[in-house]
């Protein structure tokens, strides 16, 4: 299928998963979803964990094709500084995210498999 590119806008992709992303991670979590300006098919998201430990994850999602995404860490703060991620604790967070940006499109699948 090599014609099965992401057939929406970015701007409505940004704000779909704005409006999806919030029912996929923790309540007490907050995230922030902008358009990637140098990729059409990618977006920047930021995931602040709830709590004291101010842990801040930043994540490109690029769209492979219409149906699947690549999810990559870009960085991990902790109170506004960049953190080793390779940790146990931050890869078992990292995955966790991972999982639930991936179950996030899969739950836009209708919006961006046109």
């Amino acid at each position: 299928m090599a014609n099965d590119k992401l057939q929406i806008d970015q701007n409505q992709l940004v704000a779909a998963w704005q409006r999806t992303l919030p029912e996929w991670i923790k309540d007490a979590d907050n995230c922030e979803v902008l358009a990637d300006e140098s990729d059409p098919n990618a977006l920047r998201v930021t995931i602040r964990t709830a709590g004291h430990q101010a842990y801040s994850f930043d994540f490109k999602v690029c769209y492979v094709d219409s149906r699947e995404v690549k999810v990559e860490v870009v960085d991990v703060d902790k109170n506004k500084v960049s953190i080793d991620e390779r940790t146990d604790p931050m890869q078992q967070l990292i995955q966790d995210y991972t999982r639930h940006l991936h179950e996030c499109a899969q739950a836009l699948h209708q919006l961006t498999h046109a």
